[in-house]
């Protein structure tokens, strides 16, 4: 196994963590209407929270279980102090872990 793949995965496990902790995860799916937006992030049918549970993590547990090619870039981290730019200290925790998160994706590339 690639080296770069366990503190990627342990990295997702403190953003679903984090998104627990803060009350943002959801127990039921958002439509599949909802789900197959084409929009960055799915902007205009998801909120970030529920772009993080249900589209990203999902997607990079596939991308990690079939040692497929890792993103070479994320930018999560500033998308997520932009939508919650409102309330950054209840938020912190969850922006550094996307932070770090974004660092091991730039340094496995």
């Amino acid at each position: 196994m690639d080296a770069r793949i366990g503190p990627i995965a342990d990295q997702l496990l403190l953003i679903e963590r984090e998104l627990r902790l803060l009350g943002m995860w959801s127990p039921a799916p958002p439509t599949t209407e909802a789900l197959a937006s084409q929009e960055p992030f799915c902007v205009d049918t998801l909120r970030l929270e529920e772009w993080l549970q249900w589209i990203f993590l999902p997607r990079m547990k596939v991308i990690l279980e079939q040692g497929q090619p890792l993103p070479r870039v994320s930018g999560i981290r500033e998308m997520a102090e932009e939508v919650y730019r409102q309330q950054p200290l209840e938020v912190a925790a969850l922006i550094e872990a996307l932070a770090d998160f974004d660092r091991l994706i730039m340094q496995s590339g």
